[in-house]
C-alpha cells in the first residue's frame, strides 16, 4: 500500500507541465472533427469537412488537493505534505490516448470509427491519519482517533475501446437545424485494482518507530484484482502493458446539437448536450478476484502498519490481513464487473464577433466514486474564450472543479496540429493543483 501511494506521489511530478477534462478547448472547436464527436456523437453530423483522419491524440491529467505546482518544484516530501492537515486526499491521475479514428460525412449522414485507450488512477477520500500512517510509518499523534463514514479507494485501471458512430439531422432548415447522434462502444477491458475501505472506526498508536491500527467495531473491505495490476502495482508499466484486453463489454454514447445557422458549416449559436459512458465491462483473468471481507483488528492483536512495506500487489496485502486473523470473507467472485464513469454534459458555443467565439461547457458524473465497482470521474464547468482565424484558431479555457478549484489553461491550433492544457497558466502563477497536457494531429480534406 506504500507503494502504491508512492506511484501516484511519482505520476504526479513526473506529467508537471501536462484533468479529467481531455482535449479542453479544443474539442468545442469551431473546427468540428473527430474530438468534437468524442464528447457528443451528434456532432458527427457537423463534420466541417467530408473527411477526417485522426492520426494520434495524446492527453494526460493530474489534479489533486493538496499539492501545488511550488511544492514540486520544492525540497519538500511530497507524502508529508499530501497527508498534512484533516481535509481527505483526492489525487486523480488520468490519461488518454486516442488512436487512429476516421470520420465521414455523407450527404446528410456522419459516420466514424475510432479508438481509445485510457489509463486512469486514483486515492479517493483518504484519511489524512491513515495515509501518513501507512505512508511514513508513524502517527500524527502518540494516539489518533479515526472516524469516517467515507469508503476510501485506491483504485487503477486501464482499458481500451472501439466506438461506432452515426448521427443525422432531424430538423434540418436553412437557418436552423437539430441533429442526433449515437456511438456504440467495444470496450476491452486490460487490467484493474481497488481497495475499498469503508466505515473505518478506530485508532492508531505510537510505539517506537511503528504506528499501529486497532478497529472499534468491524469495517468493510473490498479487494479486487485483475489483469498485470494483479502482480504488481509499484510501477507505471504495469498500467499501461495490458490496456486492451479481450472484449468483455459494450457502452453507448448518446448526444444532440442545436445550430443556428451563419452560412454553411458556420453558426450563430450551436448547443449540445450528450449522455456518455452508459454501460460496463467484465474483467476475466487467471488470476481474477474480488472478496468483500469484515476487517476486524482487536486491541489484543494490533495491525502493524509497517508490515505493508513491501507489499508490490494486493493480493500481498489481502494475504498479511488474512494471516492475522483481522479479515472474515462476506462474499467473493472470480470475475466482475465494473462500470464506466457515465458523464452528462451540456454546452454551448456563442459568435461574439466575427472570428471571436465563446463557449460555455458543464460536466456532471451520474455515479458515485465512492462505489468499489465504480470508474471514476470529475464534476466540471468551463468557459473558453477562442478566436478563429480558419488555419490558426487559440483559445483560454477557464475551468473549475471540486478537487483541483479553479484553473486557466491555453491552446492552439495550426491547421491539423493542436497543443494545449487545461491548467498552465495557473500552475505557473498561482501554485495551482492540477497540471495536464494535450497534443495531437488529425487531417481532414474535401
Amino acid at each position: 500500500m506504500k507503494k502504491i501511494i508512492a506511484l501516484n506521489l511519482v505520476l504526479l511530478s513526473s506529467f508537471i507541465g501536462f484533468s479529467q477534462d481531455h482535449f479542453s478547448g479544443i474539442s468545442t472547436s469551431n473546427r468540428v472533427g473527430i474530438l468534437n464527436g468524442l464528447i457528443n456523437p451528434a456532432e458527427y453530423s457537423n463534420l466541417s469537412k467530408k473527411f477526417e483522419v485522426n492520426l494520434y491524440g495524446v492527453s494526460f491529467n493530474s489534479n489533486n488537493n493538496k499539492i501545488g505546482f511550488s511544492d514540486l518544484t520544492s525540497n519538500k516530501n511530497l507524502q508529508d505534505v499530501i497527508f498534512k492537515g484533516n481535509e481527505p486526499v483526492n489525487l486523480q491521475f488520468d490519461g488518454q490516448i486516442v488512436g487512429p479514428s476516421v470520420a465521414v460525412k455523407l450527404l446528410k449522414w456522419g459516420f466514424a470509427v475510432t479508438t481509445k485507450a485510457n489509463v486512469k488512477f486514483d486515492l479517493i477520500n483518504i484519511d489524512t491519519n491513515i495515509g501518513n500512517a501507512i505512508s511514513n510509518n508513524n502517527a500524527t499523534s502518540a494516539l489518533t482517533l479515526l472516524n469516517t463514514n467515507n469508503n476510501q479507494r485506491l483504485i487503477g485501471t486501464s482499458y481500451g475501446e472501439v466506438g461506432f458512430s452515426i448521427a443525422r439531422p432531424i430538423i434540418d432548415k436553412e437557418k436552423h437545424s437539430f441533429s442526433a447522434g449515437v456511438t456504440f462502444k467495444l470496450l476491452f477491458p486490460g487490467s484493474y485494482s481497488n481497495i475499498g475501505l469503508n466505515g473505518l472506526n478506530g485508532r492508531i498508536t505510537q510505539s517506537g518507530n511503528d504506528a499501529f491500527l486497532t478497529t472499534n467495531q468491524p469495517a468493510q473491505l473490498n479487494i479486487a484484482y485483475s489483469g498485470s495490476l494483479a502482480n504488481n502495482f509499484s510501477n507505471f508499466s504495469d498500467y499501461t502493458k495490458s490496456i486492451f484486453g479481450g472484449l468483455n463489454g459494450m457502452a453507448t454514447d448518446i448526444g444532440f446539437t442545436y445550430k443556428w445557422k451563419d452560412g454553411a458549416n458556420k453558426h450563430k449559436i450551436k448547443a449540445g448536450l450528450a449522455i456518455r459512458n452508459i454501460g460496463s465491462m467484465t474483467f476475466k483473468d487467471n488470476n481474477n478476484s474480488s472478496t468483500n471481507y469484515s476487517l476486524n483488528i482487536p486491541n489484543s492483536n494490533p495491525l502493524n502498519l509497517n508490515t505493508f512495506s513491501n507489499a508490490n500487489n494486493l493480493g500481498d496485502v489481502e494475504t498479511i490481513l488474512n494471516s492475522n486473523g483481522y479479515l472474515t470473507k462476506i462474499d467473493g467472485q472470480k470475475d466482475f464487473k465494473v462500470k464506466l464513469p457515465t458523464l452528462f454534459s451540456l454546452y454551448a458555443d456563442f459568435k461574439i464577433a466575427p472570428k471571436l467565439f465563446i463557449t460555455g461547457y458543464l460536466q456532471q458524473k451520474l455515479n458515485s466514486d465512492s462505489d468499489n465497482d465504480q470508474i471514476t470521474a470529475l464534476n466540471l464547468v468551463s468557459v473558453t474564450p477562442r478566436l478563429n482565424l480558419g488555419f490558426f484558431e487559440t483559445y483560454v479555457p477557464i475551468s473549475s472543479n471540486p478537487i483541483s478549484g479553479s484553473t486557466v489553461g491555453f491552446g492552439f491550433r495550426l491547421g491539423g496540429f493542436y497543443l494545449g492544457s487545461n491548467s498552465i497558466v495557473t500552475s505557473l502563477t498561482s501554485n495551482g493543483k492540477q497540471a495536464d497536457f494535450y497534443t495531437g494531429f488529425r487531417w481532414a480534406f474535401l
